[in-house]
């Protein structure tokens, strides 16, 4: 339903309203209350009663809203080899040099369609905000393909231009059809920046620059690509400190540890964040702390890969940002934020005994804190007045809630399984009672069955 409107009249765009909970902020709640979104933004919030009036209504009666979940790593095109059989017991190296020779095959046609099914399951597990750690090249213009896909969705996307320049014949883990050199990684994520970034506020297509890992790249391609970002005010990714095995690499191959190659080579700065970061000693956690390099928690993919998982309730009390990630959909096999950040709740808890993470604690690093990863607290990972109209209205069963009277909060997490009943991004509705109003969605996931079964080697 639209409407035309007076611009002068009080009258919103969307109005979501009656919600047991609308959780704003941190320390910031409103039972029964309502959110006004006007041209992409949110333009008022308040209790029942108040309400505006508005041209589309969405009832959010018996169900909380929060903020969209905002996801700071991930690898989309995984989702064409989940689950993939020969990898999945096998230890994080094991895993790449298995799957590496298949991610070969990857064209545009797969990173788009692996992008937009991706995207789909992301917003349907509430997920409004996404990076992608795209750093298998073997064709031209993958990036730009995902980008297509988001753009198309019109999903709030921070494309993550990957790279892996050292090959097995270099020293490092992935065969050479994957990599590229350093002249054809740095030409292309210029190209990539003044093609696609937009550093306007309420963008909802920005890129950063995001070599694989210590073990996959030159010292060289490092340095070079922190100046590039400082030249562009871009930010850097990257894979660090996540298994035993990449300390050992480092100090054969460079001469110290993770952390210590990762500061020499110009990327311990604010413009930085990370995925995993599991093994820091605590030195390196406070010089990491101190410049302000956040970290992507990505809990699934830690313990199914069982390398350990990083010490999230200390690195917050140091003041690291520290948001949530998903991971490839071949180590987590699911792109579901909720999953993720109750786990996130789980493994805490489990680390830490039972006060160390709440619920909110989990809400607010997959949106508070995975918005400061990403550079954007000031407009994304909460609901005030004046921010990216980016949330969700959960649903859960009946069944699945039935006693659970006191804490909405608490019960998202602790109950389930949830799912977005209404998911908005930029005041636009992506799902609607629980289903993504994605017009091509039945045609990329036929054409993602074929690649996939492709790409496998499985009969069609």
């Amino acid at each position: 339903m639209t409407c035309a409107v007076d611009p002068s009249a009080k009258v919103v765009d969307l109005l979501v309203r009656d919600a047991e909970l609308l959780v704003v902020d941190a320390g910031w709640e409103i039972p029964g209350g309502w959110l006004a979104v006007t041209d992409g933004r949110v333009t008022g919030v308040g209790p029942a009663g108040s309400e505006p009036e508005a041209c589309t209504t969405v009832s959010a009666s018996g169900r909380l809203v929060t903020p969209g979940l905002i996801n700071t790593h991930h690898h989309l095109y995984q989702n064409l080899t989940r689950s993939y059989a020969p990898a999945v017991n096998g230890s994080l190296f094991d895993w790449l040099t298995t799957l590496y020779p298949i991610w070969a095959r990857l064209d545009e046609e797969a990173a788009y369609v692996s992008a937009y099914v991706g995207m789909a399951e992301l917003l349907m597990g509430g997920c409004t905000t996404s990076s992608d750690h795209l750093y298998v090249h073997p064709r031209p213009r993958l990036v730009d393909a995902e980008i297509r896909a988001a753009r198309d969705i019109a999903f709030r996307f921070h494309a993550t231009r990957g790279s892996m320049t050292r090959s097995v014949e270099d020293g490092g883990l992935p065969p050479r059809c994957v990599t590229q050199t350093e002249d054809e990684v740095l030409a292309d994520s210029e190209r990539l920046i003044r093609a696609y970034h937009d550093p306007e506020p309420g963008a909802l297509v920005r890129v950063a620059l995001a070599p694989c890992s210590p073990f996959s790249v030159t010292r060289s391609l490092m340095t070079a690509t922190a100046e590039l970002a400082e030249r562009h005010d871009v930010r850097l990714h990257t894979h660090l400190a996540e298994d035993h095995d990449e300390d050992t690499y480092c100090l054969r191959t460079y001469g110290c540890r993770p952390v210590e190659y990762f500061e020499e080579t110009g990327w311990m700065s604010e413009r930085s964040w990370v995925a995993h970061c599991i093994y820091p000693n605590d030195a390196e956690l406070r010089r990491l702390a101190a410049a302000g390099v956040g970290v992507a928690h990505c809990p699934s993919s830690n313990m199914l890969i069982g390398g350990g998982t990083a010490r999230v309730a200390e690195m917050r009390e140091l003041g690291l940002p520290v948001g949530i990630g998903c991971d490839g959909s071949a180590s987590t096999d699911h792109a579901s934020l909720w999953m993720e950040t109750r786990a996130a709740l789980l493994l805490g808890r489990y680390r830490g005994g039972p006060g160390a993470m709440t619920a909110r604690d989990a809400l607010d690093i997959a949106t508070r804190g995975s918005a400061r990863c990403l550079g954007r607290d000031d407009e994304l990972g909460h609901l005030r007045p004046g921010a990216c109209a980016d949330l969700v209205v959960w649903d859960l069963h009946e069944v699945a809630l039935a006693g659970a009277l006191s804490d909405p909060v608490e019960a998202w997490l602790r109950c389930g399984p949830a799912r977005a009943w209404t998911t908005v991004v930029a005041g636009r509705v992506l799902v609607d009672r629980g289903e993504p109003r994605l017009p091509g969605l039945v045609d990329a996931l036929r054409v993602h069955a074929g690649v996939a079964r492709e790409m496998q080697g499985q009969p069609s």
